[in-house]
């Protein structure tokens, strides 16, 4: 008996079976091949673990395709809200247009033909100082009430 072995006939620090264990060659064979099978899966373990460029070259290209992946998601919202922004702002053009027409006509039927029909013809040509202005009243008189409500005067 050596160092290695014990009474049992195993081997001591390994997980290897016993030494007198096989009952023929075939059995022995097929010990053989499953310990080599053992041992390939344990170092070629052992050698992706050393290999540490590697590893680090996989973990770059992982997160490379991710923030590429990501870049892609948020041009695409970027796009969408352009487009809903666009919409809206096409849609309230229209809207100011169509309101500056109509203030036209009242403005004929009503009032002296000289400055009023001028700052209205002016408004048709821009439709966006006409918005912000509507807007900018709205917002005056939304001020205005929500003063008076506090005010106990609605």
């Amino acid at each position: 008996m050596t160092d290695a072995t014990s009474r049992d006939g195993s081997r001591s620090g390994s997980t290897a079976q016993p030494v007198g264990g096989a009952k023929g060659p075939d059995e022995l064979r097929r010990q053989i091949e499953e310990t080599r099978g053992q041992l390939g899966d344990t170092v070629e373990e052992l050698a992706g673990k050393a290999d540490v460029k590697g590893r680090a070259k996989a973990r770059a290209a992982d997160l490379k395709d991710k923030a590429g992946a990501m870049g892609v998601q948020l041009r695409s919202s970027a796009a969408h809200a352009g487009h809903t922004v666009q919409d809206r702002a096409g849609r309230a053009g229209h809207s100011a247009h169509g309101k500056a027409g109509r203030a036209t006509e009242a403005t004929e039927r009503h009032a002296p033909p000289g400055r009023a029909r001028g700052a209205v013809r002016a408004g048709l040509g821009h439709p966006r100082v006409v918005l912000a202005a509507g807007a900018a009243a709205g917002v005056a008189v939304a001020a205005s009430l929500v003063r008076r409500r506090q005010h106990g005067h609605c």
